[in-house]
C-alpha cells in the first residue's frame, strides 16, 4: 500500500512529499473484552479503589466498538491514578507551531479565531458522541525537525520558552491542555525531552513523539521516515511516571506518531504504567478510504492502551472525493480512536 505523507520541514519553510508504505505481517497481543488488569508499576488494591474501575472497563469495552478480532481492548493494562482523562474523556486537540502557518491549523489563524474553530470541532465531537465529553487541547511542536543542520548538525530547532508560555496562555482562554511535541531529526529522544522537563511537571502538559523525524540513519530530516523502538518509547514513558510521582501529577497523556509499520518497532514490548496513557495515533493524510486502510494496517493489529487519528484540513480534501472524514465516519472504527488531532 502506498501512502503519502507531508513532511513538515521546520522554520515554517514548507514541505516536500514523500511516498512510503508496506502491507503489515505481524499482530500484537491477543485482548480481551472485558477486564482491565493492574499492572506492576503501581499496587493494584490501591489503583482499583481510586477510580471507578467497573467505568473504566465498560469504556474500554465500549472503545473497542464489537471488534471481534480479540485485539481491542487490550488486556493487560493497568488502571491510571486519579485524574486519567483516559477513556472517560475524549480529546480533541489542534495541531501546529506558532512561527508557520504552513505546520497546522494551530499557527494558521490568529489565537481567538483559531480556538473559535477548535471549539466548533469539540462541538461537532460533542453531538457525534453524546456519552464522551470532549477535552480541548492543543499540540504545539516544541522541538521541530528542519532543513538546516543548525549550528550542531542535528537538523532539529527548539522552540524559545517564550513561544511554548504563549501556547500555554492561549490553551488557558479554553481549558484546554497542551501536548509538547519533539521531533529529533539527528538529535535522540533522551538528549530533547530532559529539556522540556520545567513544563512536563504542569499538571495540564502532555507528552507527543513523532518517529517520522526520529532519523536513527543519519539521513536528512524530510528524505525518508524515521522510527522510534519501544525502548525509546518507554524510555519516554519511565521519564513521565518519575515526574508523575515525584510531583503528585495526575497521569500524563504519551502520544506516538505512525503511519507505516517501521515507524515504531517492537510494539509488543512497550510498557504500561498507571502514570502514562499511551496512544498511538494514526497520523497519515489522504482520501477517506486511504486513511482507514492505514489505521486497520497500522495501528489495529499492533496494539497498545489507546489510538488517535488524525485529521488534515487541507491534505485529506486533494484527491476525490476532496473531503475529510467526519466524527461520525472516525466513531465507526474498530477501535475508536479516543485522540483526535486536526492539523
Amino acid at each position: 500500500m502506498n501512502y503519502k505523507h507531508t513532511f513538515l520541514i521546520a522554520l515554517a519553510i514548507g514541505f516536500v512529499s514523500l511516498g512510503c508504505g508496506q502491507n503489515s505481517g505481524k499482530t500484537g497481543d491477543k485482548l480481551s473484552g472485558t477486564t482491565a488488569v493492574s499492572g506492576s508499576a503501581a499496587d493494584s488494591s490501591t489503583t482499583s479503589t481510586v477510580i471507578d474501575t467497573n467505568a473504566y472497563n465498560q469504556k474500554i469495552k465500549d472503545l473497542a466498538n464489537g471488534d471481534t478480532s480479540g485485539y481491542w481492548p487490550v488486556k493487560k493494562q493497568p488502571y491510571p491514578l486519579p485524574g486519567a482523562i483516559l477513556p472517560f474523556k475524549r480529546i480533541v486537540a489542534y495541531y501546529g507551531n506558532l512561527y508557520s502557518k504552513r505546520m497546522g491549523i494551530l499557527g494558521e489563524y490568529p489565537p481567538n479565531e483559531m480556538l473559535s474553530r477548535l471549539k466548533q470541532e469539540v462541538n461537532h465531537w460533542e453531538k457525534a458522541d453524546p456519552k464522551t465529553p470532549v477535552q480541548p487541547a492543543l499540540h504545539y511542536i516544541a522541538v521541530v525537525a528542519q532543513g538546516d543542520g543548525g549550528k550542531d548538525g542535528k537538523y532539529r530547532f527548539r522552540m524559545p520558552e517564550k513561544q511554548i508560555d504563549s501556547v500555554l496562555k492561549i490553551a488557558k482562554k479554553v481549558d484546554a491542555i497542551v501536548f509538547l511535541d519533539i521531533q529529533v531529526a539527528l538529535s535522540d529522544i533522551r538528549t530533547e525531552l530532559p529539556l522540556l522537563e520545567k513544563y512536563l511537571k504542569m499538571p495540564q502538559v502532555h507528552l507527543g513523539i513523532d518517529p517520522e523525524f526520529s532519523m536513527k540513519s543519519g539521513a536528512k530530516p524530510g528524505t525518508r521516515i524515521g522510527t522510534y523502538d519501544a525502548a525509546d518509547i518507554n524510555y519516554c514513558s519511565d521519564f513521565l511516571v518519575k515526574l508523575v510521582r515525584e510531583n503528585n501529577l495526575p497521569p500524563k497523556v504519551f502520544t506516538v506518531h505512525r503511519f507505516t509499520k517501521k515507524m515504531v518497532t517492537n510494539s509488543q514490548n512497550i510498557k504500561l504504567h498507571p502514570e502514562v496513557q499511551l496512544v498511538m495515533h494514526m497520523d497519515g493524510w489522504g482520501e477517506p478510504e486511504l486513511k482507514k486502510g492505514t489505521y486497520r494496517h497500522w495501528i489495529h493489529p499492533e496494539p497498545v492502551q489507546f489510538t488517535g487519528f488524525k485529521l488534515f484540513y487541507k491534505n485529506d480534501i486533494k484527491k476525490a472525493p476532496h473531503r475529510m472524514m467526519t466524527p461520525e465516519e472516525l466513531l465507526k472504527l474498530k477501535p475508536q480512536p479516543i485522540y483526535i488531532q486536526y492539523q
